[in-house]
């Protein structure tokens, strides 16, 4: 029974990883970029758009979902000798560090300063592109290494 579960819960978090993974890819190799196309008024109030939509998506369980799922299997991998153990833990603490903290501390109040500013002449959104996808950089990283790592465990 905890053997299923323990599968189950990489399983879940693999995949997760995986699509979330390919989300911020997308966004670090195109999506931003056509957005900047759009000149600096329009490309901030498609992005505004975006980050507001994602709130109300599937997007969401998803996210917080598989951070939850990866928090237990740091905490499996580390109590003792299950398969995978090691990769298991580096995984999920590589993904709840590498994509949740560093969306929340960094992402998140970058997303909320472009929402705040108002008819800045492009400051806001030059500003938020040279800060915001470094960190989406580290987010693709960190959740496809996570996936990698969990694939390796199962």
């Amino acid at each position: 029974m905890a053997e299923t579960v323990v599968h189950a819960l990489l399983w879940f978090s693999a995949i997760g990883c995986g699509l979330i993974a390919g989300l911020y890819f997308a966004f670090s190799t195109f999506i931003v970029q056509a957005l900047d196309r759009l000149g600096a008024e329009r490309g901030a109030q498609a992005m505004n758009a975006i980050n507001v939509r994602i709130l109300r998506s599937l997007f969401m369980p998803l996210f917080l979902g598989t951070t939850l799922t990866s928090l237990a299997l740091v905490a499996i991998g580390l109590a003792g000798r299950v398969p995978g153990g090691p990769a298991m833990a580096a995984g999920g603490a590589i993904y709840v560090v590498g994509m949740f903290v560093v969306t929340l501390v960094f992402n998140v109040p970058l997303n909320n300063m472009l929402a705040a500013a108002r008819d800045d002449g492009g400051a806001a959104w030059s500003l938020y592109l040279r800060r915001w996808m470094p960190w989406n950089h580290v987010r693709t990283l960190s959740s496809t290494l996570a996936c990698i790592l969990f694939v390796a465990a199962i």
